[in-house]
């Protein structure tokens, strides 16, 4: 029997990179998933985002490990669209337990786009908000308590990417995340609901790895500099957090709330 054998998951931004890794995991401990993404582009982002096609990917691994899965494209930043897909997924799947609001956006790139700013404050911010309160009333009614995790970043801890408007919002918005965490934790207590961030070095993943991450890094070397980890790994996979995101939503960590677990390879400690 698995770590989570039976428990219902909402994990936003679930079409690929560490959304579906975190999918295939949990459900790889016995759990079922409710999977959201946007899978469109967002047109501030220059690199390639999720598409359908990802998310029904997401769809087939999870299914190929005999567990539940109920996948819907919806955009975190439209709370009632948000709201829809997740209560279709507890319709079919039962009430969750476990919420991972993982979404986000790096607007980041040689060219400054038009709305950069806007864009990565309500997806990276508002799209977390509007992500735990979807999930919070029916998580307080079944009164069995429950865990979530924000997703955050070695930028909300730091003061790393860049002067530009969506490096600025991308970090401004993952250090939001962690002042969230810490205000639900306190608020979430009474009723036995835990919340922590996580936060990722890079992590090998496409919205890291494509041209125009490459081309805004290579730009600015101090930058890139700036963004060497400690140990001797350029990126960690997503399998990595995954891990650690398993041991914050299992019993192994039933009284850990309101942390900010760096996994990093490191690099926060040269900060």
């Amino acid at each position: 029997m698995g770590k989570l054998e039976g428990k219902v998951v909402f994990i936003t931004g679930a079409a690929r990179g560490q959304g579906r890794s975190h999918a295939v995991r949990l459900a790889q401990e016995g759990a079922n998933i409710i999977a959201v993404d946007i899978a469109a582009q967002i047109a501030s982002v220059s690199y390639p985002m999720a598409t359908p096609e990802d998310l029904d990917q997401t769809v087939k691994e999870v299914e190929a490990l005999d567990r539940r899965i109920v996948a819907r494209q919806a955009d975190v930043r439209d709370r009632a669209g948000l709201q829809a897909a997740f209560d279709a997924g507890v319709a079919e799947l039962g009430p969750v337990d476990i919420v991972l609001a993982n979404a986000g956006i790096a607007p980041m790139g040689v060219k400054v786009q038009p709305n950069e700013w806007q864009d990565v404050i309500d997806v990276n911010l508002t799209g977390v908000y509007n992500t735990v309160e979807v999930a919070i009333p029916s998580m307080i009614e079944r009164g069995q308590g429950g865990a979530i995790v924000l997703t955050s970043s070695t930028a909300g801890l730091t003061g790393i990417g860049g002067g530009q408007p969506g490096g600025l919002g991308y970090t401004a918005a993952k250090h939001g995340v962690v002042g969230l965490m810490r205000s639900y934790a306190n608020v979430l207590a009474t009723h036995s609901i835990r919340v922590n961030t996580v936060h990722p070095t890079g992590v090998n993943t496409p919205m890291v790895v494509n041209d125009v991450m490459q081309e805004f890094l290579q730009q600015d070397p101090q930058l890139g500099n700036a963004m060497a980890n400690a140990l001797p790994v350029g990126m960690v996979e997503p399998v990595d957090i995954s891990n650690a995101i398993l041991w914050l939503v299992s019993d192994d960590a039933r009284y850990v709330t309101g942390v900010t677990l760096p996994v990093d390879a490191g690099f926060t400690n040269k900060k």
